[in-house]
């Protein structure tokens, strides 16, 4: 399946071809799995980092220095910030551009997790248009040259829409591209997500690129989101957990190659320990490597046969060799699971937002939020 309609995204100076963009996800999207991914797409399409918290970057914290890290041949680099406080966002833009850290700037408003929306973070924030706009004048005018895009959901409930607000006010104060997830805040991750909102804002705003995120889990899924939406490009999330090569897929669907087989489980059983040792390389520590990639290993054997006493062990495992080892007592020839395509990641279901008090009152108030609400969470 093609996208005969699909064109390069344009990105600023940046040409992305095919259309498909990396989401960031916490404690996912890290250097190593960037590079996997990279390496499945032959270096077409943009990934971009984890979630960096503006004032932590202000603040040169050690962990987020290390999460800003690109490799060599990453281009162009992009990064993700999350901010609440203008002022602290346009400094972390700022730092950014004198700094060369990056290509390109996403903010993220996407975020439902309760810990945030609470404090008026994440996708509770663009309800406050006032202060949404105020967060974007100042990483604008902060960019230089450097692209600023943003990725939102729809609202934080149905009686609460918030997406074609944001979107003329991005456009107004000159982000280059949005990114809608086709999701409230109410809904987490459950339900289907609304592709008829992705098309509502791609006729709303015109003057700059549209991308649709949610519910891509297989390459056909975005080429039917374009030719569905009209949107000019796609960001893929929880669809490729434990699936770096679905980059693979999207570049041999947008370019008419024909699909690449789906892999047997000794092919993925490779690309486990290979994913294993980049982290240990990242994190100068094979056994820290191994721990951290304990929680890709059900993503990545989701539908094999694999034994839940194998399962527990490759859960607890420490070292390269301990890896490899049990991956090797799986039947190597097992081909692709039926429905392993289909969801994965998290799938909570519609739930009450919660909110600052009087946070709804007014959305044009002079909305100040917290510095706590910059916490280490999901991208949303």
């Amino acid at each position: 399946m093609t996208n005969d309609a699909a064109t390069p995204l344009r990105i600023g100076p940046h040409t992305v071809w095919p259309p498909v963009v990396l989401a960031p996800m916490a404690g996912i999207t890290n250097a190593p799995f960037r590079t996997l991914c990279r390496e499945f797409s032959g270096g077409k399409g943009l990934f971009v980092s984890e979630m960096i918290t503006t004032r932590a970057l202000v603040e040169r914290d050690a962990k987020t220095m290390r999460l800003i890290h690109f490799d060599g041949t990453e281009k162009p680099r992009s990064i993700q910030l999350y901010g609440v406080d203008p002022d602290t966002v346009g400094k972390a833009v700022r730092m950014i551009v004198d700094e060369d850290l990056a290509d390109h700037v996403d903010l993220n408003f996407g975020c439902p997790v309760p810990k945030i929306t609470r404090k008026g973070g994440g996708s509770a924030l663009p309800y406050k248009r006032n202060l949404l706009r105020s967060i974007l004048r100042e990483a604008v005018g902060n960019a230089g040259s450097l692209p600023v895009t943003m990725k939102m959901r729809k609202g934080i409930d149905d009686d609460h829409m918030t997406y074609l607000d944001a979107g003329r006010i991005a456009v107004e104060e000159g982000v280059t591209a949005i990114a809608l997830h086709g999701r409230t805040a109410a809904q987490h991750y459950g339900g289907t997500a609304d592709w008829d909102a992705i098309a509502r804002l791609k006729e709303t705003v015109t003057e700059i690129p549209v991308l649709g995120n949610g519910d891509i889990w297989s390459a056909d899924d975005a080429v039917r989101m374009m030719r569905e939406t009209g949107c000019d490009g796609v960001v893929v999330g929880r669809g490729c957990l434990g699936r770096p090569w679905l980059f693979g897929d999207l570049v041999a669907a947008f370019e008419g190659t024909g699909a690449p087989a789906a892999p047997v489980f000794k092919e993925v059983a490779r690309v486990m320990v290979r994913h294993a040792e980049l982290l240990g390389e990242w994190l100068e520590s094979e056994e820290r490597g191994v721990i951290d990639f304990r929680k890709h290993v059900a993503w990545y054997t989701k539908g094999f046969s694999v034994g839940s006493d194998l399962r527990k062990k490759l859960a607890v495992s420490s070292s390269l060799d301990e890896l490899a080892a049990l991956l090797s007592e799986v039947d190597g020839d097992q081909t692709w699971p039926l429905g392993a395509d289909g969801p994965r990641g998290r799938t909570s279901g519609r739930n009450r937002v919660v909110l600052p008090d009087g946070w709804l009152d007014d959305p044009y108030d002079r909305a100040v939020v917290g510095v706590d609400a910059e916490l280490d969470t999901s991208g949303g």
